[in-house]
């Protein structure tokens, strides 16, 4: 059934998916299936829970967006401001088919080629697409959608912006709770308490990693009851959201007096991450950006311990394209958002990590977070 537009101006979401319409010529695609995730969200500001009831939106240009939803689901098309055919359909999954098959008939894509995203279409989806269009070719479209969505705008920058500073601000709100009687379980929760209490959408974005000593070496770990312990270095890796979008940083701090390798590595981190904001502008690989810090890093000789790449993009997602790593050459340009986060790692010793998020400008970069960066001792 078509959803008429409340309004004939065009908005953000009729603008990108005009701008989808022209990479999907580009690259030979008849159309684009997404099920719910960041890039639904991004072309049409719809927000769906990944559940056992499928929902899929076909992007054909020339088209409305045809939308499979549940019915239960209808009313968050109430209100758009751009047309869109939706094809709901019921509780029995039997008829879940029939939805899917109406809708690609009426995109007029049933035996097109489709781009699809690998990472995030489940088996469930599909399933019932190539049921449904069993002629139809799905093909990865992760570069059609990272070209679209790795370059923001203002409106998006001011978001992260904003994601930033409420993430900073929980930071300086947990500071008065570290002690060595914590763990970093409950560091943990105070965080993730101060994060919402700053301002944080109720998502947060990820569960914060707070690590100490022996756990400070694995960059990944999970917070455990182990309590904070005098010479320990603490890193606390956590992020915002404001408005879906999304904020990541990093600090790390020294327990009491550490040992002085421990402050050898932090200042080589420090180095490494002023490195890489220092350098890295339009017209760069994301490959230099690595290597700047990872240069520095390795003239310290340390360079078996810093074992992930220097960044990631950021966005909707905490981690997307894109990625500042060695070997890729993609060249970074104005509006794209990642973080610079080089680390040290001494297993089942300590670890040291300093994380920023950053926006390409038009003629350099800056920086998101400004939290000092320096190894504070607090205790």
């Amino acid at each position: 059934m078509p959803i008429s537009p409340d309004q004939t101006v065009t908005d953000k979401f009729t603008s990108r998916q005009s701008r989808l319409n022209q990479a999907l010529q580009s690259a030979n695609l008849d159309a684009l299936a997404l099920n719910p995730g960041a890039s639904l969200t991004y072309l049409t500001g719809l927000q769906f829970h990944l559940s056992e009831r499928p929902v899929i939106a076909i992007f054909s240009p020339g088209q409305s967006v045809h939308l499979i939803l549940p019915e239960l689901e209808q009313a968050k098309l109430l209100d758009l401001t751009y047309p869109i055919k939706a094809f709901p359909y019921g509780e029995d999954p039997q008829t879940w088919i029939d939805s899917f098959r109406a809708a690609l008939v009426a995109a007029g894509v049933a035996s097109g080629r489709i781009g699809v995203e690998p990472r995030q279409l489940r088996l469930l989806e599909y399933s019932l697409l190539t049921q449904a269009a069993p002629q139809a070719d799905y093909i990865p479209a992760e570069e059609v959608l990272s070209s679209l969505r790795s370059i923001k705008d203002s409106s998006e920058i001011l978001a992260m912006r904003k994601a930033a500073q409420i993430a900073q601000l929980a930071l300086q709100a947990t500071l008065p709770s570290i002690r060595f009687s914590i763990s970093e379980r409950d560091l943990a929760a105070e965080l993730t308490l101060q994060l919402l209490r700053a301002g944080s959408d109720s998502e947060i974005p990820f569960a914060p990693i707070v690590s100490a000593g022996p756990n400070s070496a694995n960059p990944h770990a999970s917070p455990s009851d182990r309590l904070l312990q005098p010479g320990d270095l603490l890193v606390l890796d956590f992020g915002a959201a404001h408005q879906g979008y999304i904020s990541d940083i990093t600090r790390t701090f020294a327990l009491g007096n550490i040992d002085p390798e421990y402050a050898q590595i932090a200042h080589l981190v420090l180095q490494a991450n002023t490195a890489s904001r220092n350098l890295a502008r339009p017209g760069l690989s994301a490959h230099e950006v690595d290597q700047a810090a990872r240069a520095v890093i390795t003239a310290g000789g340390y360079a078996p311990f810093f074992t992930h790449r220097t960044g990631h993009g950021l966005g909707l997602e905490s981690h997307e394209e894109p990625y500042i790593r060695q070997g890729n050459p993609l060249i970074l340009q104005p509006g794209m958002t990642f973080t610079i986060e080089p680390g040290i790692y001494l297993p089942q010793r300590n670890g040291v990590r300093i994380e920023d998020d950053v926006v390409i400008t038009s003629n350099g970069l800056e920086s998101l977070t400004d939290y000092p960066r320096e190894v504070i001792c607090l205790l």
